[in-house]
């Protein structure tokens, strides 16, 4: 499915910046019996329900035209929220000195699952957060900004 991603991010990308808006991400997933392609778009002031109709009516066309899917999904197009995942290493480069949240797939040797600090930097192998906890990024399944509601 990562390719299917990386296709439709290739394809989308220059459109989408051209009507002014970011591509934060795509993901292609299936949830029970249905697929779904899900486009992520942002902008600096965020991002509003006439956004996503807007990006939506020209990116429409685009898939259709390109058929890199083959079965039928459902197209959303969202922001990415105030938590966000961070999925690629762009993602973890803007929130360099940010609080996240790690999940793990299972516990560490130290016996954790989660993680939560501020981001200090990352590499190929690992997820580094302040006071030198280092985190295998491939035991990681989700990394997302920590948003404190006051």
């Amino acid at each position: 499915m990562a390719n299917i991603e990386e296709k439709v991010e290739n394809l989308l990308k220059e459109k989408i910046e051209n009507i002014g808006y970011d591509l934060y991400d795509v993901e292609y997933a299936k949830e029970g019996k249905n697929y779904f392609l899900r486009i992520y778009i942002d902008k600096p002031e965020g991002i509003d329900l006439k956004d996503c109709e807007k990006v939506n009516d020209e990116i429409s066309d685009l898939l259709d035209e390109a058929n890199y899917i083959k079965e039928q999904y459902f197209l959303e197009v969202s922001s990415p929220g105030i938590e966000r995942v961070l999925r690629k290493d762009k993602h973890l480069e803007q929130n360099k000195g940010n609080e996240v949240a790690i999940k793990l797939f299972k516990k560490d040797g130290l016996g954790n699952k989660e993680y939560q600090g501020i981001l200090e930097n990352f590499n190929e192998e690992y997820i580094i957060l302040e006071d030198d906890i280092k985190v295998e990024r491939k035991s990681i399944a989700q990394i997302k900004t920590v948003y404190h509601w006051d």
